[in-house]
């Protein structure tokens, strides 16, 4: 779908009448293309003083990986960490030296006095962050924290980071990742997706570390020799999501109604995937997904990405609409979970990855039906997550909250409530459906063991729900 207004402001002319009359200024978003480098620019990295290491040595790891050229401020201490692990880390000597990611470790600030070291190293630099860059913190989960100093401390880094997104514009993003203490080494997948491209249309999120088994990975290739599932994988979002996880070496089993055999079909074939033609909401759904899993050994993920809308007002609704979104969006997901654990059709260290929406977060006006099965979709992981940390299989369940999205379903929207859906956010522009499956990916990765409960909105930092 053509966002015109975007294409406009992409023109010199464009630019100066936005300018002029203060209108939204959305820049083209740098993806992800196979074959660039990771980091397509240099880095910036700095740490809170104090005597833990860890997080420190991790992103140290991380960078010396992904080969970019690596500043300091002029840390003795951030200098030897990334010594020690190979990087050539330069001082900063020009004061006019851009940056594509800033990474900042913040997990030793213990007190509101000690949060000043994160100004000082964002200040100078403010200005100096290139388009589409990156600025990463790395904390603690305050809930982890009986200290009160150093609770409310590391609960203030999500405030600076949401308003570092909404103030950096030029399709700079900021994420903040709280680390368990000792899970540090699964930082590694987390690290990797927010300062790459990948992670162009997700910004002002909190991610949580935490313990589980983050398994290597060829990185040209991270879900090779795995089997994965994805549900409504005719087209739209689903098609992007079986194109990403095949691009990244994963088989991948097209599901989609009887209906969509013919769009289905030419998916599966593109991709070199195979296809499974089930309404999930019949009884023996659950068999047949275990079944097709069986043939290739079982499954590494499951991606529940089929969903319905049929909005209309709580006064206008009738049953049937109500009926038909809960039970398509949320409770065969729950059904289809609960036969696959069961019957073991999910292996070892499997990933389940949900798509839920802002508007399970924000609500919406009518869509009462749909924001509550997105709503319960959040409840379903987070219940999920708490059973899969008592299996010690290695599983993991996890949720996408897609926001205002290019698909055919948002072309069909009024185009004043349109073009408001698109320039609401701190991009001020819509996503694309390879935003929601490159985050899908990562999600997936054997590599993101230390992922479990998470729900990751894909929203350009939406104004709705933030």
């Amino acid at each position: 779908m053509s966002d015109r207004y975007g294409n406009f402001i992409q023109s010199p002319i464009g630019k100066k009448v936005a300018k002029n009359l203060g209108l939204p200024m959305p820049v083209a978003l740098d993806r992800f293309e196979s074959g660039q480098r990771l980091v397509r620019g240099s880095v910036l990295t700095g740490s809170a003083k104090g005597d833990d290491k860890r997080v420190r040595e991790a992103v140290a790891h991380v960078l010396a990986d992904l080969h970019a050229e690596v500043f300091v401020s002029d840390d003795a201490a951030d200098t030897e960490a990334l010594n020690e692990v190979g990087v050539d880390a330069k001082v900063i000597t020009d004061e006019q030296q851009k940056f594509k990611v800033l990474v900042f470790d913040a997990s030793n600030i213990s007190n509101a006095d000690e949060l000043k070291q994160m100004y000082d190293f964002f200040h100078p630099v403010a200005r100096r962050v290139e388009k589409s860059g990156r600025v990463i913190i790395i904390g603690r989960p305050p809930e982890d924290i009986s200290d009160i100093d150093t609770a409310l401390a590391q609960r203030s880094l999500e405030g600076f980071v949401k308003s570092v997104g909404k103030e950096f514009k030029r399709g700079i993003t900021a994420q903040l990742i709280y680390v368990s203490e000792g899970d540090e080494k699964n930082l590694d997948s987390t690290l990797r997706f927010f300062t790459s491209a990948r992670s162009a249309y997700v910004s002002g999120q909190v991610i949580r570390v935490s313990a589980g088994e983050a398994l290597d990975v060829d990185w040209t290739q991270p879900l090779a020799g795995k089997t994965m599932l994805v549900t409504g994988a005719s087209r739209g979002i689903g098609e992007a999501i079986s194109r990403v996880l095949a691009r990244d070496g994963a088989h991948v089993i097209c599901l989609d109604v009887p209906q969509q055999q013919a769009d289905l079909q030419r998916v599966a074939g593109e991709i070199s995937g195979s296809t499974l033609t089930v309404d999930i909401t019949a009884d023996d759904a659950g068999q047949q997904i275990a079944e097709a899993a069986e043939k290739r050994g079982g499954l590494d993920a499951i991606i529940h990405n089929a969903g319905v809308t049929r909005d209309k007002t709580l006064a206008n609704m009738d049953e049937k609409k109500w009926d038909m979104v809960i039970n398509i969006n949320l409770a065969s997901i729950a059904k289809l979970n609960r036969y696959l654990i069961e019957h073991k059709a999910l292996n070892d260290d499997a990933r389940v990855v949900c798509v839920s929406s802002i508007s399970g977060i924000a609500g919406n006006l009518g869509q009462t039906n749909y924001a509550t099965s997105k709503a319960g979709v959040i409840g379903l992981v987070h219940a999920t997550a708490k059973q899969f940390q008592d299996t010690n299989r290695g599983m993991t369940i996890n949720a996408v909250a897609p926001g205002f999205i290019e698909t055919q379903m948002t072309e069909a929207i009024p185009f004043a409530i349109r073009e408001a859906g698109r320039r609401m956010n701190s991009m001020s522009q819509g996503g694309l459906p390879i935003d929601v499956a490159e985050t899908i990916a990562w999600l997936a990765s054997p590599a993101s063991g230390g992922l479990n409960g998470n729900i990751v909105r894909v929203c350009g930092q939406s104004l709705l729900g933030a």
